[in-house]
Order: structure tokens, then C-alpha cells, then sequence
């Protein structure tokens, strides 16, 4: 990939697991919903069955986003695990052979936020990345324009550890397809493994907290703000071609809540050939800052016009409309 250079234009809007501000996450409706919007990309986290086939879920721990404790045949899965450094109690998806979990449906994570998502639990079943390829392909075909993919994977290392790595059936199924493409990771040992084996943009993901969990593994002292500074921006820009950053390390916020000065982090990132995508952008007030009550347009407008090349956001329709006051 080097010397590959990324055009700089109109910023996109990435359906941060489809239109998940309206619909339970990670489901073909949010999917679906996200490119009636008008969403130039949707984006699915991406773990393994046991039979290793790629699944859309936020987690491969799956209590908090299907119906997996009220099936008793899979009750004797229920167990506890580390999964990068945390321990977690639950049901996970590398447990369960792609027919087991298809038996589940999905529910709303955050349904005490987002109550009138609920209404939607258990008509969904969880989703495979070829079955989000080819609603993508298919829609595609019929709005004539392209709608892009922009898949992350989720605990690569992990993952690899199992006997599951993630990229081998992941560039298998996106090498099929001609829509556009990104392919994101907050570790950093899988993106530049990537870039030895594929020509699709890759995205560093960084936190404002913490370290990537391979350099946590590694014992490596890097951290997230390490990777921020020119110097941390010049090393991302030799094996990716953006970065996908939490939107606090653009404008950061007091401990009241309201918005400070901007950083030099989109100049930065841009000065290095890098394309800058922010998240997450939801329309709730208890996410947004004290300046933006009420008024989320207005939050995204703030980013565009600090020069963001793309905005991760729950809900679609009101980036595509703050996108075009700018």
C-alpha cells in the first residue's frame, strides 16, 4: 500500500452498526434503515462462530444484545472468560456453531435509553457478513449508487489465540464484492498484517484512553496519545490510510461537559496523508455535550467544519442533513 493516497472530498457518514439510534444494532433493519438515510457506508463489528464463520455483534459476548438467556438448551454455555484484560460472564459467540446462533434473535442493547428500540427485539436474527455484503450489493444495484462496507474486527488477537483468526475469511468474503471498502481495528498487529495482504484502506482506531490491546499484550508502553503526536501519526500512515479517533480527542470536554478548544489532530492526521474519521455521534442528550443539548445538528456541524473526512453516527438522517448546512 505505499504510496496508495486516499482522495479528500465530501465527508462520509459511516452508520455506526447500521442505524442503531432507531433499530436494535447489528441487524439487517439497521442496516437497511441506515441506507435509506442516505448513509454512504455501514459499518459491522465482526466475531467468529465456532465453525468460524464472520457474525455481526458489538461483543462475542452476547447476553446484552440477543435473547441467549432465555434458551435453556444453551444454558451450560454460560461461562467466564478474559477478553483482552477484562473478565467477562456470558454466552460467546465462539461458542456456537453459525446454525446455534441463528436460532437467536436480536434485542435492543441500551434499552433503557432507547425504549422505543425494544419494540423491535426478537425480529432479527444476527446477521453474517455475507448476508450484510449482499443487502449492501443488492442495494447497490437498486439506488445506483454504491453503498460501502466498513467492517471492524473485533479482539483480533484474541481471536487468532482461539484458532479463529478473523482476517483470512474476511478478506475472502470482500474480495468477492466491488463496493467500497474500509476495514478498521483499534490493535495495530492486525493492520499491518493486512497491509501486507490486500489493497483495502485500513483504519487505525484510537481510543482517548488506554493502549491497543496486542501492545498491552506485547508489554509495550505506547499508548493511544502516543499514537496521536506526529511522530505516532507518521508511523500509522506506513500500513493505514486513516484514522477512526474517539471525537473527544478532537474537541475535547471539561468536566462539566462542555466542548474546549479544538486540537491540531485533523491537521495533523491530514499532514500525513491520513484520512481522519470521528465517532460516535448519537442524538441522545445524555451523549451530547453541554453545548449541544437538544441541537445534535449542531454538533455535527462543528466537526465538519473542523475538517473531519467522515463521522461514525447511530443515527444516519441527521448527518446526512447536517452534512448539507455545511
Amino acid at each position: 500500500m505505499t504510496g496508495y493516497k486516499l482522495e479528500m472530498t465530501t465527508p462520509i457518514i459511516i452508520a455506526h452498526r447500521g442505524a442503531s439510534g432507531y433499530r436494535p444494532e447489528h441487524t439487517l433493519a439497521a442496516y437497511q434503515l441506515a441506507i435509506d438515510m442516505g448513509a454512504d457506508y455501514i459499518e459491522p463489528d465482526l466475531v467468529s462462530s465456532q465453525d468460524g464463520v464472520l457474525i455481526a455483534r458489538h461483543e462475542n459476548e452476547i447476553s446484552m444484545t440477543t435473547d441467549v438467556e432465555n434458551h435453556p438448551e444453551f444454558a451450560h454455555l454460560r461461562t467466564t472468560k478474559i477478553i483482552d484484560g477484562e473478565i467477562k460472564t456470558g454466552w460467546f459467540t465462539e461458542d456456537f456453531t453459525l446454525t446455534q446462533l441463528k436460532t437467536l434473535t436480536a434485542k435492543e442493547r441500551i434499552g433503557q435509553i432507547r425504549p422505543q428500540n425494544t419494540t423491535y427485539d426478537g425480529l432479527e436474527t444476527i446477521p453474517t457478513l455475507e448476508e450484510i455484503i449482499d443487502l449492501a450489493e443488492n442495494q447497490t444495484s437498486q439506488k445506483g449508487y454504491q453503498i460501502g462496507i466498513y467492517p471492524e474486527t473485533k479482539h483480533p488477537s484474541y481471536f487468532q489465540s482461539i484458532g479463529l483468526p478473523l482476517e483470512p475469511a474476511l478478506l475472502e468474503s470482500l474480495t468477492k464484492t466491488h463496493l467500497p471498502i474500509f476495514i478498521q481495528s483499534f490493535e495495530v498487529g492486525n493492520l499491518q498484517n493486512l497491509n501486507k495482504n490486500t489493497d483495502f484502506p485500513l483504519v487505525q482506531l484510537i481510543n482517548d484512553l488506554g493502549q491497543p490491546n496486542d501492545f498491552r499484550v506485547d508489554g509495550k508502553s505506547c499508548t493511544y496519545q502516543d499514537m496521536i503526536k506526529p511522530g505516532g501519526l507518521k508511523k500509522i500512515a506506513q500500513y493505514a490510510q486513516a484514522i477512526g479517533v474517539n471525537k473527544n480527542l478532537l474537541i475535547p470536554r471539561n468536566s462539566q461537559g462542555k466542548l474546549l478548544s479544538p486540537t491540531s489532530l485533523v491537521k495533523d492526521a491530514h499532514q500525513q496523508n491520513l484520512l481522519i474519521h470521528t465517532w460516535t455521534f448519537r442524538n441522545e442528550n445524555c451523549f451530547l455535550p453541554l453545548d449541544y443539548q437538544n441541537h445534535p445538528q449542531g454538533e455535527y456541524e462543528l466537526f465538519f467544519n473542523l475538517g473531519v473526512d467522515g463521522v461514525f453516527t447511530d443515527f444516519p438522517d441527521t448527518a446526512v442533513y447536517a452534512r448539507g448546512k455545511v
